[in-house]
Formats: C-alpha cells, sequence, structure tokens
C-alpha cells in the first residue's frame, strides 16, 4: 500500500464547465448562499438524505465541512463540488465523488443534491455528464458507483440518462432520514459509452387555421 501513498494525484480543477452549469470546489465564501439554499430546500432533501446534525447550517459546521474537504483533496479520499448556474453563478446545488479506492479498484461513488427550486430542470444530469470525463480521464477512475432509493425515479432517470446501468438491489444498503433503507445499486465503467445530451426540439410549425382549410 506505501506504493499507493507515494502516488501523487490531481489537483482539482478551478472549475468544470458543462451545459449551462459551472461545477467548482466549495469555499468558505459559500456558506450564505449554500446555507440559504439547504434550508429552503430541507422538506425537499430530507426524505433523500442521512438525517442533518443539529447545528449543520451554522457557520462552524460549515467551517469543519471545509476543512475536512480540504483533507479528502489532499488525502484523494473525495472530490466534492458546488452546482453553480453558468449564467450568473447563483448555487443550485451539490455533487461529490466520495469513497475513493485505488490500487485494483479504482472506484467512488457519485452523491448529489440539488435546492428545491432548481430540481426537475436538467442542472443535475448536466452537472453529472460534465463531471464524468474528469472523473474518468483525471482521476483515472475506472468506475464509478451510485445508490438511490427505489422510490426515487428522477434519481434514478438522471443516473440512465448519463450511462449508469442498474447492477443490482441493496438491502437496508444506507441510514437515510433516520431509518435503514434498500438502495437500488448503479454502476458506469470508463469504456461504457457516453450518453449524449438531448438534442432541443425543433420547434413545431403551427399552421393558421384559415390556411389548414384552404391548403
Amino acid at each position: 500500500m506505501a506504493l499507493f501513498r507515494s502516488v501523487s494525484w490531481p489537483e482539482p480543477p478551478s472549475l468544470i464547465e458543462g451545459e449551462g452549469v459551472i461545477l467548482r470546489v466549495p469555499q468558505m465564501s459559500d456558506f450564505a448562499a449554500w446555507a440559504t439554499l439547504r434550508e429552503e430546500s430541507r422538506s425537499f432533501l430530507a426524505p433523500w438524505e442521512p438525517l442533518w446534525p443539529a447545528h449543520d447550517l451554522t457557520r462552524g459546521a460549515f467551517r469543519r465541512r471545509m476543512r475536512r474537504y480540504a483533507r479528502d483533496l489532499k488525502e484523494d479520499n473525495a472530490y466534492p463540488f458546488l452546482v453553480l448556474r453558468a449564467a450568473d453563478r447563483v448555487l443550485l446545488g451539490g455533487l461529490s465523488l466520495s469513497n475513493v479506492r485505488r490500487g485494483v479498484t479504482q472506484t467512488a461513488n457519485l452523491g448529489y443534491w440539488m435546492g428545491a427550486p432548481f430540481a426537475g430542470k436538467g442542472h443535475m444530469t448536466a452537472a453529472v455528464r460534465a463531471l464524468l470525463p474528469y472523473a474518468h480521464g483525471t482521476l483515472g477512475l475506472r468506475r464509478i458507483e451510485a445508490a438511490c432509493l427505489p422510490s426515487n425515479q428522477p434519481s434514478i432517470r438522471l443516473l440512465q440518462r448519463v450511462g449508469f446501468r442498474r447492477e443490482g438491489y441493496g438491502r437496508e444498503y444506507l441510514c437515510i432520514n433516520g431509518v435503514w433503507q434498500d438502495h437500488l445499486l448503479f454502476g458506469r465503467l470508463s469504456s461504457d459509452p457516453v450518453a449524449p445530451a438531448p438534442t432541443p426540439a425543433r420547434p413545431t410549425l403551427v399552421r393558421d387555421a384559415d390556411e389548414e382549410r384552404h391548403g
């Protein structure tokens, strides 16, 4: 294992650009926007996340989070990112590659969250799609794993859109919202084909009713 500790892993990029979104490593200056969005999205996110610590949204807790992020990045344990709207840098949500395993595995876990006001608009699909070349290419991860609750249809559709395949079913896989719950297990290999971004639908020409009658 000493061999793998001696390897120098790449620094995280300052920005990863996607379709209408930007990924950036969190900074202490993000606290106000992050805490505000998390608080207003609490009821929306609670069914899909572990229980929040009592002081999770305080500045002190965020500072400790930043220290943990810095340590994880330095030690190649995890790569956290905020998702910002490209047009105005508004915070939309976050995603991360965590539990990085090297050696003969070269695997990490993908996790993500989206603020309630921005859900269902394709932002997270764009963010994950933008992250994949960095994960498979720069970080050299051969495999990325993800898990979601069987009832979380939006998350299932997102993973399938960006090329993940359903691989299994984990009983009581994670403790979510205070309850050990079963999860669907998904995986994506670096050799899997890239799922292309959808082509915008062409506008339909609506003919005038009078024109329809007279050909």
